[in-house]
């Protein structure tokens, strides 16, 4: 499996080797979202809309490559999906430890547990659809949260 690190998509799929913790390897993809968040909050919030999109649209490729090589749907190592999904969760949140935190802990509650439309489409859709929807979802979720959070508490962003 470290093998297949060497190969730029792959590479990706499995989270530049986050993936392939022993234990929560979904756990750990999303921990190496962080550094890419914060970098990509220094680009400005188009760029990092852009980037999101790319990452998004790009890991319905890079998913369903990387489950076809592996000949497993939704392998664990696989964790393109928490990254772009956490990266949704983040969108035009300022890079502060309780948006830090409550993006991950809301975003990996919302992908374990997959409530109501998350689970539906993880539980129905194939390829990299279905390797990247429900994350995508859960992202989209948690930033809902967050952002509803900001608003009532009056937080500035």
């Amino acid at each position: 499996m470290k093998r297949l690190l060497l190969h730029p998509i792959h590479c990706l799929a499995f989270g530049f080797g986050s993936g392939l913790a022993a234990k929560a390897p979904g756990t750990f993809g999303t921990l190496a979202a962080i550094p890419l968040v914060y970098a990509m909050q220094f680009t400005g919030l188009l760029t990092y809309t852009i980037i999101t999109l790319i990452a998004s649209i790009g890991g319905l490729w890079i998913c369903g490559y990387t489950a076809r090589t592996l000949g497993v749907h939704d392998h664990p190592a696989i964790v393109w999906d928490e990254i772009a999904g956490y990266m949704i969760a983040m969108i035009a949140l300022p890079f502060t430890w309780y948006n830090v935190l409550g993006a991950f802990i809301l975003f990996r509650f919302l992908d374990i547990v997959k409530p109501g439309p998350i689970g539906w489409c993880d539980r129905h859709l194939k390829g990299g659809a279905g390797i990247m929807v429900d994350d995508l979802l859960a992202g989209a979720a948690s930033a809902i949260v967050l952002h509803g959070v900001h608003a009532l508490l009056d937080l500035s962003l």
